[in-house]
């Protein structure tokens, strides 16, 4: 049987925030979409314990600061494109705003350390959301196309083709041939 998961990365990650520091007894306040400030300093041996049970989940602690500021710049994306009901107009601008940084900064440390534009990461995570919002079923092409802030249905379906290499139509027949196959063989 296979079961689709929707699932609020936010929650997810508060809950295992709670669990690890909880398990070292660590203190701490949640400040943000992944930043945490603890209540006291943390020796260098507790770090490497706390960063390992972390690792567990694919969740590591940055210390360089340009390697901090990539990840929050990767968080406000995914936040910008899971959590708005409609992208804004400008990801420049959003970004700006959140960051309280001048885009040109934002943009060339993201490509000084990931190596790809900022565009492109908002593209693959756009690309992600559409593939979820289709397999859930709740979303029209038009809507979606819409929400993600694409100025058109035919924009949408050849940025999702150029990242995916379908179109948004052939990943949702691909999507409900699997459900009529797993639901033959439950």
């Amino acid at each position: 049987m296979k079961l689709y998961l929707k699932f609020d990365s936010k929650i997810a990650l508060k809950k295992i925030i709670e669990e690890q520091f909880g398990k070292l007894q660590i203190k701490y306040n949640y400040v943000g979409f992944a930043e945490i400030e603890t209540e006291k300093a943390i020796s260098a041996a507790r770090l490497e314990e706390l960063n390992a049970h972390l690792s567990d989940y694919g969740i590591g602690i940055i210390e360089n600061k340009k390697s901090i500021l990539v990840q929050k710049i990767k968080d406000t994306i995914i936040e910008m494109v899971y959590m708005e009901e409609k992208l804004p107009t400008s990801n420049s601008a959003y970004l700006s705003e959140k960051l309280k940084q001048r885009y040109e900064y934002i943009s060339a440390v993201f490509s000084e350390v990931t190596y790809t534009s900022v565009e492109n990461f908002i593209l693959l995570q756009k690309t992600e959301r559409a593939k979820q919002l289709i397999i859930t079923n709740e979303l029209t092409f038009s809507e979606i196309a819409y929400m993600l802030n694409y100025s058109s249905g035919a924009h949408f379906s050849k940025q999702f083709k150029n990242v995916t290499g379908i179109t948004p139509t052939t990943f949702q027949r691909i999507i409900n041939r699997r459900r009529i196959n797993s639901t033959k063989t439950d």
